[in-house]
């Protein structure tokens, strides 16, 4: 996977060890599953850990054993009684704070938190993290982007696990066949193809996809097809920090989308499109050419071949939006969340040490695959799971494997050895699309943050209304203009200024050589 000095992927962290059963935050943990006696030599460390309904967390799961047997430590783990932001507040409020805290976002939590003195600055702790250490030299810009803007560390930064995020452009290929299409490159063949899959399918709208439901994701696509930015974004040709939405490409992308909303190749009401309505249209041969998580392939293939063994969504390279661009998808395979270490923890050192396994190559291999023998085997000095784990989701059910703080680094060949061919196919595919770099996310000062709450959500707002208007056609393109006076009245310049600031303060207090 290509990545630059520039790359910003977020922190998903890592840890654990024996369970016990929840308690609410804020509370004495409930007591471990030793009935309170902690084994000799054994260390306990208390976490507030998430909980996904998908794979609720227990305290039974093999990997809470797994990870004691190689730390000699294990969780007395207490779950939020609700949204987990909402429980962060209220522990970190109380300052009865546990030795580990999950938090899904690093910018609006666990950086705020850190710089109010509630997180310890990992980074004051690296001569008891060797293994840390020499994974932030191998991983550089993981470590850099996981840097708060006062130049601490308070998550630890993550590899691997981001890919799950990864998002695509998927197409019927089983209906290209049938009428001889070919995938389209740019987006003029793009209009070609749905103006013929239009009219082979009248009541059809034959590219869909759920702006209703995810809008930056989408906006994300179309402006990185354009060579442009939905936002501020930085253009690594030319070096510089700029404001996407008042460029000619964006005006471009504006035409062609107005230009599909006026002909009926997108739905009339696609700005609030959710998930059931694009679902409904993507299985019933309404809509053919879609963007959406790359898992998506195996979603609907796995659903719809019961009832069309012909049913075939495949893969699509994204196509360029300008003349002679280039076919890239936005980089969004990055996480936002992880671990962090609370400053009233009595036990920072031993946590510390703790967490440095997880940055190990035998960290990297039990968090991604757990225990051979138990989860795994080597075939041939390639490991793949056991045969009863076919399904990544019945997997971490199972195990506990690749769950809330369970990981740091990851070897993502796990997860795909329990994917379809299709889906395999996909991510080898997908990959050849990456950009050369992320676009930087640098971290923000509080008073920077409250100036894009203000400033920012204004011109947000105002950006996000005329893309609708210009789309549909309410308003006329022939007022780019004006527009582009009125939004850069309401202060583009200052967010383009305050990201190139965050950006060069980032690159001056990052990690240069953490050993």
């Amino acid at each position: 996977m290509k990545k630059s000095a520039l790359l910003t992927l977020a922190a998903i962290l890592a840890a654990t060890a024996a369970g016990c059963s929840g308690s609410e935050p804020g509370k004495p943990p409930a007591a471990d599953a030793g009935g309170g006696q902690q084994p000799p030599g054994k260390k306990t460390f208390t976490a507030l850990l998430d909980n996904n309904a998908t794979f609720p967390y227990s305290k039974d799961w093999p990997i809470w054993k797994m990870i004691e047997e190689k730390t000699g430590a294990r969780l007395e783990v207490q779950l939020p009684s609700g949204k987990l932001s909402d429980s962060l507040s209220l522990v970190v409020a109380s300052g009865n704070m546990p030795d580990l805290l999950y938090m899904p976002n690093r910018k609006k939590e666990s950086n705020k938190y850190g710089q109010q003195g509630a997180l310890v600055n990992i980074l004051d702790h690296l001569d008891v993290m060797p293994n840390l250490k020499k994974w932030m030299e191998k991983y550089p810009e993981e470590a850099k982007a996981a840097v708060a803007a006062d130049g601490k560390m308070y998550m630890f930064p993550n590899q691997g696990f981001g890919e799950t995020n990864r998002m695509i452009w998927m197409y019927r290929e089983d209906v290209f066949k049938k009428h001889n299409l070919t995938a389209p490159k740019t987006y003029d063949e793009l209009y070609t193809v749905l103006k013929k899959l239009k009219e082979a399918y009248p009541d059809s709208y034959p590219l869909s996809f759920r702006f209703g439901q995810i809008p930056d994701e989408m906006m994300a696509h179309f402006t990185t097809n354009f060579q442009t930015g939905e936002d501020v974004y930085y253009d690594f040709d030319a070096k510089a920090w700029k404001y996407g939405p008042t460029e000619d490409n964006y005006k471009k992308m504006l035409e062609t989308f107005h230009q599909f909303h006026k002909e009926g190749l997108i739905q009339p009401d696609f700005l609030t499109v959710q998930t059931k309505q694009w679902q409904d249209m993507m299985s019933t041969n309404k809509s053919f050419i879609t963007i959406d998580y790359i898992s998506r392939i195996d979603f609907f293939n796995n659903a719809m071949r019961k009832e069309n063994p012909q049913y075939n969504l495949q893969f699509m390279a994204p196509p360029a939006g300008i003349a002679g661009g280039k076919q890239y998808n936005p980089y969004m395979h990055f996480l936002e969340g992880g671990l962090t270490v609370s400053s009233t923890s009595k036990k920072v050192k031993d946590v510390m040490k703790y967490m440095d396994f997880f940055y190990s190559e035998e960290g990297r291999t039990l968090a991604s695959w757990g225990k051979e023998g138990e989860t795994y085997v080597t075939d041939g000095g390639k490991k793949k799971f056991k045969p009863e784990f076919t399904d990544l989701t019945e997997m971490r059910k199972k195990t506990g494997l690749a769950t809330s703080g369970t990981y740091t680094w990851i070897d993502f060949d796990s997860h795909l050895s329990l994917f379809t061919p299709d889906l395999q196919k996909a991510y080898q595919e997908a990959r050849q699309y990456d950009p050369p770099a992320m676009q930087p996310r640098p971290a923000f000062t509080e008073k920077e943050l409250e100036t894009l709450s203000v400033t920012g959500e204004a011109v947000k707002k105002y950006r996000e209304e005329s893309f609708a208007k210009f789309v549909t056609g309410s308003r006329n393109l022939a007022e780019w203009g004006k527009y582009v006076q009125e939004l850069n009245g309401l202060g583009t310049q200052k967010l383009v200024d305050l990201y190139k600031q965050a950006y060069q303060r980032l690159d001056a207090s990052a990690p240069k050589n953490p050993v």
